[in-house]
């Protein structure tokens, strides 16, 4: 799966309260998860984006993984 970035792009990933998760990003960011979205929703069950401080994510940021799972697996 190719996976792009567009330049300039920030994305921080925090939780705030116990069940919820909030993903903040620029203009640039939110492009480049949706391209990724994208690509990740036409690959193959079991296809991941993971997502960290040292990959991709802002300094601070929760890791955060993407899954693409089978329809009707049970695993959502």
């Amino acid at each position: 799966m190719h996976i792009e970035w567009t330049d300039g792009f920030q994305i921080f990933v925090k939780s705030c309260r116990k069940n919820e998760v909030t993903i903040s990003a620029n203009r640039e960011g939110l492009l480049s998860l949706a391209c990724q979205l994208q690509a990740l929703a036409e690959g193959k069950p079991g296809d991941h984006i993971h997502y960290d401080e040292h990959n991709a994510l802002e300094q601070g940021s929760w890791e955060l993984i993407i899954e693409r799972v089978e329809e009707n697996s049970g695993q959502i």
